[in-house]
């Protein structure tokens, strides 16, 4: 019976699809992106057609059948066969980044963001009319939750992991020869994973209130016009049980790799309590039951939340719970009069950004940069604060941090789309000075993974609205196809900077920074030696000597002057002792 009902909720919904523009809208060549607007208005084009190319981007990262309306001409339909190992129907979905496995706890997150973002600036969408933003927003976010509605078969399963992780690593290569052997993982109410079951169902929650079109009060815009009562309710249904099944499984709370080590090398879980409070906010907004704010707040308060200065990011919702609560009390609910000390609460974490004294510091070209988190991708732990901190600053407690929090989110939009010493907009395809190299099986064209820098000298596909990882410490970027925490791609790396493209579209008559470099303007700046990162350390020594070299250049230096010092001291004292002689 079960079974059934899944496969009418899943098919019925499916059908108030909006429809996508024929023939399809595709990006512009690069070279637009160096153009200027003649006469800015709003919607500006130019912002218009980014958040067309971002959104493309996925339809690049799609797996299962892909029909006749695929609009990325150098894709296939592939991974027909996931699921077949546990008798379940588990194709379609999201290749996570530059590799082939799919994987549940970090697609949660980023269709919780994009959902969260289409919630407060929806108009963003709708207003980008020449790109079709909207049926594109829709077509993108249906892609993935259909797919965790397949990964979530019965109350307390969930499906976290398809493929094999150090197999699909070690193959580079199209997606028509994918290793054909793809396991399925699975959490369920023994062997449970509370952070992946409870980050699945923030994602159900906040999509569900996206397409019940209830949107947040005061001082934010309509959501994007999705509404679909009968989807909306489908994924409430998945979010409840997900929910319950996170809190109530009879194995206990525990981190989902603990059940599936599989995944740990990948996307490691550091603790649950915060996808619970999160889970939790999302549920009681979208279900109107606010008797789920309070297990928020208890969540919140035993894993002991407050006060931290961590980043936001699909291991870490901390932040993003801090403006959450504030939203959600300025909304006239029953955490309105709560709604100051949540304001506090954000200001503490975004004054200490702002003015340096959150353990973050800034590269030397002005990009937030958190030691550790920001070593494997620069520039998601930025675009994630400049999100959240663009987010709140409508409810912000005085103008002047409302204008001081806007300037800081908008210098790091500006850093990534190219105000920066390397002259990069670090989204490809955007302007002829993009990446050229992104780390990518599927785009690159080769399938030597021991020569793949070189295996095509270039890239065979553009892929479009990808942001890469970023720069190194130093502000450098190397634009290395093996280099992946500069290269890289992935599906939460673009979900900052859509809901950020989205209300540029509805506030920013002026275009993107990008517009102002013409073409070379990276091979003037373009670094020389090697990048200081995890893949590439050659790079991390200023001298350019191995860290042994210098000691022995130290060690050698300090002997030398010991001697030079003592043949001074001692050509003194024979010198005084001649003049004492005569």
């Amino acid at each position: 019976m079960y079974s059934i009902w899944r496969l009418c909720a899943f098919i019925v919904p499916t059908l108030a699809q909006l429809s996508l523009p024929n023939p399809p809208w595709l990006p512009p060549d690069a070279s637009a992106g160096a153009r200027v607007t003649a006469n800015p208005s709003s919607p500006n084009p130019q912002w218009s057609t980014l958040l067309g190319n971002l959104l493309y981007f996925y339809d690049a990262q799609r797996s299962g059948n892909l029909s006749s309306s695929n609009r990325v001409p150098w894709r296939n339909s592939s991974a027909m066969a996931d699921g077949k190992d546990v008798g379940i129907d588990l194709t379609g979905g999201y290749y996570d980044a530059g590799d082939y496995i799919k994987a549940t706890y970090p697609l949660s997150f980023t269709l919780m963001s994009i959902c969260w973002g289409a919630l407060d600036y929806g108009q963003g969408y709708d207003q980008a009319k020449s790109t079709s933003a909207t049926p594109y927003l829709d077509s993108m976010l249906r892609w993935g939750l259909d797919w965790l509605v397949k990964a979530h078969p019965a109350p307390s399963t969930l499906y976290v992991l398809v493929g094999n992780t150090d197999v699909d690593n070690a193959y580079w290569g199209g997606d028509e020869n994918l290793p054909s052997f793809r396991p399925s993982y699975a959490i369920n109410d023994t062997n449970p994973g509370t952070d992946a079951a409870a980050g699945a169902s923030a994602a159900f929650s906040a999509c569900s209130a996206l397409y019940s079109g209830k949107g947040f009060n005061g001082a934010y815009s309509k959501p994007a016009s999705l509404q679909d009562n009968a989807y909306s309710a489908t994924l409430l249904t998945h979010a409840q049980q997900l929910y319950s099944f996170a809190v109530n499984a009879t194995g206990g709370q525990k981190q989902y790799q603990k059940t599936v080590p599989a995944i740990a090398e990948a996307y490691s879980s550091s603790s649950f309590g915060d996808d619970l409070a999160i889970a939790a906010l999302f549920l009681g907004w979208a279900s109107n039951n606010t008797g789920y704010y309070q297990e928020a707040e208890n969540y919140f308060n035993q894993s002991k939340l407050s006060g931290q200065n961590s980043i936001f990011n699909w291991d870490s919702k901390t932040p993003g719970l801090y403006v959450l609560f504030a939203q959600i009390a300025q909304s006239g609910s029953d955490l309105s009069s709560k709604l100051s000390a949540w304001q506090a609460e954000c200001e503490r974490y975004f004054d200490a950004i702002v003015n340096g004294n959150s353990g973050a510091s800034l590269t030397n070209d002005g990009l937030l940069y958190y030691k550790g988190d920001s070593d494997d991708a620069s520039l998601n732990p930025a675009l994630n604060a400049a999100m959240l901190m663009t987010r709140y600053a409508a409810i912000a407690t005085t103008s002047d941090r409302k204008n001081s929090y806007s300037k800081f989110a908008q210098s790091q939009v500006d850093y990534v789309l190219g105000k920066n010493s390397m002259s990069m907009p670090y989204i490809v395809g955007s302007n002829p000075n993009s990446p050229q190299n992104p780390h990518s099986a599927m785009a690159s064209g080769g399938n030597d993974i021991n020569n793949i820098n070189t295996s095509p000298p270039q890239e065979l596909h553009v892929l479009y609205g990808a942001v890469v990882g970023g720069p190194d410490r130093r502000g450098r970027f190397f634009d290395i196809r093996s280099d992946w925490p500069e290269t890289e791609v992935a599906l939460d790396y673009n979900a900052p900077m859509l809901t950020l493209a989205a209300m540029h579209v509805m506030n920013d008559p002026n275009d993107p920074f990008f517009t102002t470099l013409q073409a070379g303007a990276y091979d003037k700046v373009r670094p020389s030696g090697q990048p200081c990162d995890a893949a590439i350390s050659d790079g991390c020594e200023k001298s350019g000597l191995s860290k042994g070299a210098t000691i022995a250049l130290a060690v050698v230096l300090t002997v030398v002057g010991i001697l030079i010092i003592g043949l001074v001291v001692w050509y003194i004292r024979v010198g005084r002792l001649r003049r004492r002689k005569y």
